[in-house]
């Protein structure tokens, strides 16, 4: 058997392992680092708003952030020292810029705070019922299925903050629809600042399932494929992080 051919099936299973969504962690130590990743920025953004946020109720909500995440990452690291898995001790390239653009932002902070704080729960939560459900370390799943209600709390405390501002302008933010707004007839055209994982963690809280071909169009709406019911649909996802089928 030449070399080629013995490399065939460990290509084909390293395609497989990189088609997986970013946030789906089913070993150990991938969850421990999204998880303590996820947990640093949290932390770090929250020290942040208790200084620069104006609205007292989004200073309320960071020092929950600062607590809340603090004793969670605490409990992580200290899961993760009793299973001989290593933790990461800073946020990822993409955390640090976006830690970044929170610490270099003026006046208007509060809104793309409150915005990062969105997207990184919708993130955290996707990441945390995977893990509780298929994660391969018993005490990391009970360690993420007690931690989902503190998550979910969480992102209903962020989102009726976020219902009382108006929409997000900076086209560096998702520009999310407040919970109270009506969901329009189809997808908004606009400036569409949600990454393909948000994208695709959006569409899949919505209920769909293999989601597949993500592509943004010259509209700003994500597109792809998708499963709902038993049955494959086209879906979309607009600017405003409304969700559409059979579009």
């Amino acid at each position: 058997m030449n070399t080629r051919t013995l490399l065939a099936p460990l290509t084909l299973a390293l395609g497989v392992v990189l088609a997986l969504p970013a946030f789906a962690a089913h070993d150990a130590q991938t969850f421990v680092n999204k998880a303590a990743i996820g947990g640093l920025f949290e932390v770090e953004s929250s020290k942040i708003a208790q200084d620069k946020a104006k609205d007292q109720k989004v200073k309320d909500f960071a020092q929950k952030m600062i607590s809340d995440h603090g004793a969670a990452n605490a409990k992580l690291q200290s899961i993760a020292g009793e299973q001989k898995l290593q933790v990461p001790g800073e946020p990822d390239a993409a955390h640090k810029s976006d830690l970044e653009k929170l610490q270099n932002t003026g006046d208007g902070f509060d809104q793309p705070y409150v915005e990062m704080q969105r997207s990184a729960h919708t993130d955290a939560i996707t990441l945390f019922q995977s893990y509780a459900k298929d994660g391969d370390n018993a005490t990391l799943k009970a360690f993420a299925a007690e931690t989902l209600p503190t998550l979910k709390m969480h992102e209903e405390m962020v989102e009726k903050i976020a219902s009382g501002m108006p929409a997000a302008a900076d086209a560096g933010m998702p520009a999310v629809k407040s919970a109270s707004s009506p969901k329009p007839a189809g997808p908004v055209p606009g400036a569409n600042s949600f990454t393909e994982t948000q994208a695709m963690s959006r569409i899949q809280n919505a209920g769909y399932s293999d989601v597949s071909s993500l592509a943004k169009d010259d509209n700003g709406i994500w597109r792809g494929q998708a499963k709902k019911d038993g049955k494959n649909t086209s879906v979309a996802l607009d600017y405003q992080g409304n969700v559409f089928g059979g579009q």
